[in-house]
């Protein structure tokens, strides 16, 4: 396995001026742009301010006011779960996004329904922010982050979070024109919420050859139960044709964290009685429940259950579709995303519902409602009591 550790890093002339004097705060990060090169909207330098963050509530409105030109953005409503285990504390919020990589959605991705215009930097910055700042996630895993270190990283950290992000070594986007470096996974945690005890950034192989593809597994410690929690973000390999690939680096994945999480001490979790801290993985896998990747996570000794199937009526099946598209080569409607848990350790409290095919409307994903052709999935989920 091929790892690399990197430090944990800790907007609208007025809507995120309140943000900057957090960046003089924190530790600077590996590769990390100099300050000119920050988003000079979100990013408003104002030198001698308190150190506060903001509200987010505030924010919200302020975004929603720099989109009041759109159309009105998709309501979506969580279905509340109940299946009678106890818990130890109010649950943690967790989302998973592929966000959608500006230099892939303007140059690569050719999507043949969408306007220039709704897929334009200026518009799409906005609308992800509110996404984020809609559900309020204390956990937060993106694929497809290209504007990490000038948008992401700083807006996030004045809001609390702490942070790692991994690169793709041969990313896409760096070859188109103009492109904001390369993307990757990046993934978000609240630190008010949680402690932060150890990261590392994988590159996943697939029969023991590197790839391009990442994942970026973070250990922390809840601050109210105590309990642990290992948290992992990937992308796997795209298109069709590449399955056996992906179920290698699924494989690959799974191998390291199992390694992983059994050579810390149980005493971590906070539970004598565990015998492995829980797991959580977040990602656009790029495979359909059929596919055997699925399979070998579904089926994995380390126990691990989907959240999205909890939406259906017999908690087999996953949602109909997580992404939703339209490019030359025709419609693509598809489930390639998900939030995997340890069900022995954890259970689901809530899941948010998908939009509706009306919602999403004839020209599908990405729209000036929606800035990314995958949508977030969002579960809030706690720890089971102790046996």
């Amino acid at each position: 396995m091929e790892t690399l550790v990197c430090p944990m890093g800790g907007g609208v002339t007025r809507l995120y001026s309140n943000l900057t004097p957090t960046l003089s705060s924190m530790s600077p990060l590996p590769l990390q742009p100099v300050e000119d090169k920050l988003d000079p909207v979100f990013c408003q330098a104002q030198k001698g301010s308190p150190l506060c963050p903001p509200d987010p509530a505030e924010l919200l409105q302020q975004c929603e006011e720099a989109l009041r030109d759109r159309p009105p953005r998709f309501h979506r409503k969580f279905t509340e779960l109940s299946d009678g285990d106890g818990s130890t504390s109010s649950p943690i919020r967790v989302m998973q996004w592929n966000i959608l990589a500006q230099a892939l959605g303007e140059g690569l991705d050719s999507f043949v329904q969408c306007p220039m215009e709704a897929i334009s930097w200026s518009r799409r910055k906005y609308l992800i922010l509110e996404e984020i700042l809609t559900y309020r996630p204390h956990i937060l895993c993106l694929q497809e982050v290209d504007h990490y270190y000038d948008t992401f990283q700083p807006i996030l950290a004045g809001l609390g979070y702490s942070s790692n992000f991994c690169p793709k070594p041969w990313s896409p986007c760096l070859g188109v024109e103009g492109n904001n470096g390369p993307d990757g996974c990046a993934l978000f945690y609240d630190q008010s919420r949680f402690e932060f005890l150890d990261s590392m950034n994988m590159r996943l192989s697939a029969m023991r050859i590197p790839t391009n593809q990442v994942a970026v597994v973070t250990m922390l410690r809840c601050r109210s139960t105590g309990r642990c929690l290992c948290v992992a973000v990937t992308h796997l390999k795209a298109r069709s044709g590449w399955e056996w690939f992906r179920s290698a680096q699924g494989s690959d994945l799974l191998r390291n964290l199992q390694n992983l999480v059994q050579k810390h001490p149980t005493g971590l979790t906070g539970d004598p009685g565990a015998t492995y801290i829980p797991l959580l993985i977040c990602g656009d896998f790029n495979a359909i429940p059929t596919e055997e990747v699925y399979q070998r996570f579904a089926g994995s000794p380390l126990g691990l259950e989907s959240a999205y199937k909890k939406l259906s009526q017999d908690g087999l099946t996953e949602p109909e579709y997580t992404t939703w598209k339209i490019r030359p080569t025709g419609e693509c409607c598809s489930t390639l995303d998900y939030i995997w848990y340890s069900q022995d350790s954890l259970r689901v409290d809530a899941v948010l519902h998908m939009p509706t095919e009306e919602q999403i409307g004839p020209n599908r994903l990405p729209s000036f409602s929606y800035p990314s052709d995958h949508l977030s999935l969002v579960c809030d989920l706690s720890f089971k009591e102790n046996e």
